[in-house]
């Protein structure tokens, strides 16, 4: 599956108020800014749209089952989103004229090819501008650079966007995409699950604040298998009853996870909404080895729900030995 992560750097043009959590005010905009941008008939709806097969806009943001099987029960309910939006890390909300902030966007497989148009619909998106009515004005900001790999993609002083190849293809770094066995060769025992921005991860029908080894695994099943169906080789052939089974045989030695609330408000429901996911570290023990490309995976592209909004994104720190992954 291939995958881009780009750094847009940009700056306030005027003082700006931003939520803690930027992720949903970013796609918010984002989007209304693509679809201003790629929409060719203004008053279609994408669903009546004889030009939606072939535009960016409901690609990205309303991806359908191309398939056309209606009434075959799939282990994929629904096909994810092509994209995570990372925004800063930081829960500063008030910014000045001339301070910078940066996010990062994630892409997967075919969205790549539409970085062009992401990196102009995040230009305009500065002139309406976001946040807060500040006198009756949104803050207004400039894009200055898109980076990514070291290299150079966007810069606003030539307004050139360069042909560079700065995406990767995961299978190339964890074969188990490419239908190798998971490796077992590791050994790990012990291992550090940080959760770096919500992570809202449902079993039985119902979000909690706790996440023994085997709902990971699962969460993580779901990511791995729904990415790269839609965007990769197609689904990963792996022992999913086998490494839940395995997973349910690791412990938690230590968590020190909480719930933490955040409101959003969602312009399609017109209606505020709480947004909650766990956030805080869990240490695990046991024969981990064979789960580490399934966390090195999930620790590039997040996990669970609502992760366009960049929820959902994990750091692991490894309390052993491991040669698989840099």
């Amino acid at each position: 599956m291939l995958y881009g992560k780009y750094t847009f750097c940009s700056s306030f043009d005027s003082d700006a108020i931003l939520p803690e959590f930027k992720g949903s005010t970013f796609r918010g905009v984002f989007g209304h800014a693509l679809k201003k941008v790629v929409c060719a008939l203004k008053r279609r709806e994408c669903g009546d749209c004889p030009l939606g097969t072939n535009c960016v806009y409901p690609f990205v943001f309303e991806t359908r089952d191309a398939s056309g099987e209606t009434n075959v029960k799939k282990r994929i309910a629904a096909p994810p989103r092509p994209y995570v939006i990372e925004p800063m890390p930081d829960i500063k909300t008030r910014f000045l004229s001339g301070e910078s902030f940066d996010f990062n966007l994630l892409l997967f497989g075919k969205a790549n090819e539409y970085l062009p148009y992401f990196i102009y619909a995040f230009d305009q998106m500065g002139k309406p501008g976001i946040g807060k009515h500040i006198s009756k004005e949104r803050a207004s900001f400039t894009l200055r650079t898109v980076s990514a790999n070291g290299r150079l993609v966007y810069s606003s002083e030539d307004g050139k966007i360069r042909n560079e190849n700065v995406t990767e293809n995961l299978a190339d770094l964890m074969p188990f995409l490419r239908g190798k066995h998971l490796s077992e060769t590791d050994t790990i025992h012990a291992l550090t699950v940080t959760l770096l921005t919500p992570v809202r991860i449902k079993y039985e029908n119902r979000f909690d604040a706790t996440l023994p080894f085997h709902i990971l695994v699962r969460a993580m099943l779901r990511r791995v298998s729904s990415l790269c169906e839609y965007y990769g080789d197609g689904e990963p052939k792996l022992d999913y009853r086998g490494l839940v089974d395995r997973a349910k045989n690791i412990t938690m030695k230590e968590s020190a996870v909480s719930w933490f609330d955040w409101r959003r408000y969602s312009n399609r429901q017109d209606q505020a909404m709480l947004m909650g996911g766990m956030i805080g570290k869990v240490v695990y023990e046991g024969n981990l080895g064979e789960f580490l490309p399934l966390l090195r995976f999930c620790e590039k592209v997040h996990l669970g729900k609502q992760t366009t909004f960049g929820l959902g994104k994990i750091g692991l720190t490894v309390n052993g030995t491991s040669a698989a992954f840099p």
